[in-house]
Formats: structure tokens, C-alpha cells, sequence
């Protein structure tokens, strides 16, 4: 993941019944990726997928892209 663009354009989807949430668009991937963390449960997260151009990201994996220090935006929690 160390070539992840965070500035690239990505969707979130959720799994079935998940608190409402089944699929969100957003502008940059580091935007998604801050909704999840930030807003969502760990419930909701863990039946998440982010899509990125062509490329597929799991809990574990948004995770650990919000966690890098190439993560672009300001975190609200960790």
C-alpha cells in the first residue's frame, strides 16, 4: 500500500443492514478513509470495503492506510 493515492476518487460499501450505510461515494480516498474511522462503529467498519481504483481495501486495510504517516488529513481519533 505504499503507493495508495489518497487523492484518488473511492466508494464505500457495506455490508447488508449495516447501520444504514451500504455504499458512499467521495471526491479522495482520504476522505472515505476518515469517514470510517472517525464516524462509523467497529461494527460498521468491519463489514466495509473501500474501492479504489480497481483495488479493494478490507477493515484491516483502511485501518492501517488512516494510520500511515502518509495519511493526508488531520485524525480525529486512533
Amino acid at each position: 500500500m505504499s503507493r495508495f493515492d489518497y487523492t484518488a476518487s473511492a466508494e464505500l460499501f457495506a455490508a447488508e443492514g449495516r447501520s444504514g450505510l451500504r455504499y458512499r461515494r467521495f471526491a479522495r480516498a482520504a476522505e472515505a478513509i476518515g469517514y470510517a474511522i472517525e464516524k462509523l462503529s467497529d461494527k460498521v467498519l468491519a463489514g466495509l470495503s473501500l474501492h479504489v481504483n480497481d483495488e479493494h481495501y478490507n477493515a484491516m486495510q483502511i485501518r492501517a492506510l488512516y494510520e500511515s504517516e502518509r495519511y493526508p488529513l488531520s485524525r480525529k481519533r486512533t
